[in-house]
């Protein structure tokens, strides 16, 4: 399997979302009263998150997902 995103559109969706929820996690972490339901929200984003991470493949030379730099960035607001 391709590390690639470019060879698999379903992988690359999968990332994208990935990035997107952990960008959600850190905007409701960091303002917990800006979102519905408080912490409790930014808990399920997160679990959102880590699900969608353990779709995508291994990195062929680690023990992480593919694109984990990027979307772990996301999680940190950066």
């Amino acid at each position: 399997m391709t590390n690639d995103f470019s060879f698999n559109k379903t992988q690359a969706k999968i990332h994208g979302l990935s990035v997107q929820v952990g960008e959600l996690f850190a905007d409701l972490y960091k303002d917990p009263t800006d979102g519905v339901g408080g912490s409790s929200d930014a808990l399920e984003a997160l679990e959102a998150y880590k699900s969608l991470r353990r779709l995508l493949p291994m990195e062929s030379y680690g023990d992480r997902h593919v694109g984990a730099t990027a979307a772990h960035k996301a999680t940190q607001g950066a």
